[in-house]
């Protein structure tokens, strides 16, 4: 097929100088690179080719907007640099996480001032044995400019040690093999893989995943310690797009499952753990709008499903009849359903009601069942420990002003012992602080939760800064805990709220569908509402409010800063996702087949007509915006840079204010940024030290 081609031509407005920084201008012109089909979009686009790397003018333009972005913050750089002292010096940097009790060993993770990254260790016994360092991350990244982890997991017999690494930012992971016994790496390398590694029951025979072009988990295969990558057995195929693959051992570590999944469906096959070239055994087949996903006891399979029951509900089967299924716990409209923990003789389960979490607890012997609450009117609990065989649970829980605190709970007894509270250094005393839980009014009359947390006293006169923050998509929650970075905004006077949006699943599952595909806009105008409100509260005022979400939540900051501009004095975007439609009509760009069931297909006209409709990318208007911070990555997988890329050249010519528009992009990093803690803490300052500045504080602060 001959190359395509086509020259867009724009009006170029004059380079405007703010701060003696001259604003980066995009090619006035452009050849749009092959594509398959030219659609309308791609044909009004003028900025297209930034799709394409290898175009000779992308990275000088995106180097003149980091030094643009640079040199109109310059006058926040002791600001930047004081909270970034403030981060440090609040955290512990010489640390250790509780051990947790795994066969014969206790491990742990422990970290050393200045070194940016966890080290591994374990001891044998007891705790006072001497300490094995198995892995250190540190020794690990030394000279590269990123490093992160994908897997990680010990064989079950605790000789080897699998890890996936990513050295780039996207995502494109390399599976490496230690012997922990001789503290070598085995010659065993596997390339481009996806996450997930399950370990056999034979310490020989590892389960890895590959992806396809669109890095979509498509292939399951079956590795052999100290045999080639090139003989390994392809276990299981998913060809529909819109599923994508993962692989995990169980609890019990009799099973490993591989799971294929849609935002929609689902569907599991079942490994006997210690027969690993077994063939996979479909446990049940997959069918419109059903999920589940499995948990196996003593001669039982439990199963976490939608099936009739919105909220989910538990069903358990036989372990000799997998399609026999009856009710362990049913479905009600009051509880939603969120995972199942199995122990021996204890099942947990984690339910959400009223937007907030709890454990229910019941054992298997009589069924008898007693709940784990919390005290606080927000807060987040996490259950933590891998021992299937324990009768102790270990969980963290923490609120918006209780740092992360660990304990463990007797299943038999209900005792609950604190382990370990997270040391907030400087002097910080939790009664200064205070929480709250309020409700907005969204414009359909839906009740919205928002959480909030202040420095006392505070009074309700709109002057006080505030930092809003919301995801809202994928059914994730926004659990509202602890963060001692956020300090640096608080004790400057900020409310820091969450806007518990439509599109998690904060209020349950019907939270979640009631935020996405033609239901969308749900997100974002219950953040709108939310504003609305605590201005009209005076909890803040326009000059004073910042909004704030990443990658989805990005696309909520594309979106706001449409609808109501003037609602807010800055914005920052981190990673996000504001080209819709150029996104979501190319199906090799990672994510977005499956992604259809999620925001919708723009092959059908109602669902293009109605993402159109909120494109970030597509609704630029010629009219004044807020303050902008955007953030993005050149390795990003999730979210591509030109997205970002694009939104800000296309605001730079349409826009009317003389606002802040700042473009950050790492180009050595992906969708999560840098991958050491020091240098997350720096990228932390500098939102930071840019949102102070925004609202009119003075950053000699």
């Amino acid at each position: 097929m001959p190359v395509l081609v086509r020259t867009f031509a724009f009006a170029c407005a004059l380079p405007l100088v703010v701060a003696g920084a001259q604003v980066p201008q995009a090619p006035v012109a452009k050849l749009v690179p092959h594509v398959d089909t030219l659609h309308a979009d791609v044909l009004s686009d003028n900025y297209f080719w930034m799709r394409d790397r290898k175009d000779p003018d992308l990275v000088p333009w995106l180097e003149k907007e980091n030094a643009y972005t640079t040199a109109m913050t310059k006058h926040t750089a002791e600001l930047q640099e004081k909270i970034y002292q403030e981060i440090v010096g609040r955290i512990k940097e010489t640390d250790q996480q509780v051990p947790e009790k795994r066969g014969p060993y206790f491990y742990y993770t422990r970290t050393e001032k200045g070194k940016s990254y966890p080290i591994f260790a374990r001891k044998r016994g007891t705790l006072e044995a001497p300490e094995e360092v198995y892995f250190d991350q540190n020794a690990m990244a030394e000279g590269k400019k990123f490093y992160s982890l994908g897997g990680f997991s010990v064989s079950p017999d605790h000789r080897l040690l699998a890890v996936l690494v990513d050295t780039t930012g996207y995502e494109d992971f390399e599976l490496q093999v230690k012997d922990l016994s001789a503290g070598r790496f085995l010659d065993d390398k596997v390339q481009k893989l996806g996450f997930g590694i399950a370990w056999a029951s034979d310490n020989r025979t590892l389960f890895y995943l590959t992806t396809d072009s669109a890095k979509r988990g498509d292939k399951v295969w079956r590795h052999r310690i100290g045999g080639r990558a090139d003989g390994d057995a392809m276990v299981y195929h998913e060809p529909d797009v819109l599923f994508n693959l993962g692989v995990r051992r169980s609890r019990s570590g009799n099973y490993i499952y591989v799971e294929s999944g849609s935002f929609t469906s689902g569907e599991t096959r079942v490994i006997d753990a210690k027969h690993p070239e077994t063939k996979p055994r479909l446990f049940a087949a997959r069918r419109p709008d059903v999920e589940y996903e499995l948990t196996d006891i003593p001669g039982r399979f439990l199963v976490l499903t939608n099936d009739s029951a919105r909220n989910f509900r538990v069903m358990q089967a036989r372990i000799g009849a997998p399609t026999r299924w009856t009710n362990f716990l049913p479905h009600r409209d009051t509880a939603f359903v969120e995972g199942v923990q199995a122990y021996h003789d204890f099942i947990v389960v984690a339910e959400r009601s009223s937007g907030l979490r709890r454990l229910r607890v019941q054992r298997l012997s009589d069924g008898a069942v007693h709940d784990v609450t919390f005290p606080e009117p927000a807060y987040g609990v996490f259950q933590g420990n891998s021992e299937f065989d324990s009768r102790t649970m270990r969980f963290s829980y923490s609120s918006l002003v209780t740092p992360n605190t660990t304990y463990d709970y007797d299943l038999r007894t209900k005792e609950r012992r604190e382990l370990k509270r997270d040391e907030v250094l400087g002097g910080y005393d939790p009664s200064m602080y205070k929480v709250e839980r309020l409700y907005a009014r969204a414009r359909d009359g839906t009740r919205v939760p928002i959480s909030l947390v202040y420095k006392a006293p505070f009074m309700r006169n709109g002057q006080r800064p505030l930092f809003l923050y919301a995801y809202g998509s994928y059914g994730s929650t926004t659990e509202p805990t602890f963060n001692s970075s956020r300090l640096s905004l608080i004790d400057r006077g900020f409310v820091f709220a969450i806007a518990h949006v439509r599109g998690g699943q904060e209020m349950g599952r019907q939270w979640y569908d009631d935020g996405k595909m033609l239901k969308k806009k749900n997100t974002f105008t219950d953040f709108v509402d939310i504003a609305d409100h605590l201005v009209s509260e005076r909890y803040t005022s326009p000059e004073r409010l910042v909004a704030n979400g990443g990658s989805a939540g990005g696309l909520l900051m594309g979106v706001i800063t449409n609808l109501r501009p003037e609602l807010f004095r800055a914005v920052v975007a981190d990673v996000p996702f504001v080209d819709v439609i150029n996104t979501m009509r190319d199906a090799s760009i990672p994510l977005t087949a499956q992604e259809w069931q999620q925001w919708g297909n723009p092959n059908k006209k109602d669902e293009y007509d109605y993402m159109k409709s909120y494109s970030p990318y597509d609704n630029i208007e010629a009219k004044a915006y807020p303050s902008l911070l955007v953030t993005s990555g050149l390795n990003d997988s999730r979210v591509a840079y030109w997205e970002p890329s694009k939104w800000v050249a296309k605001l730079r010519t349409m826009k009317t204010d003389k606002n802040p528009l700042l473009l950050k992009m790492n180009m050595g990093a992906g969708h999560g940024g840098g991958s050491g803690r020091y240098e997350r803490y720096r990228e932390t300052a500098f939102r930071f030290a840019f949102v102070v500045d925004a609202v009119g504080l003075s950053v000699a602060q």
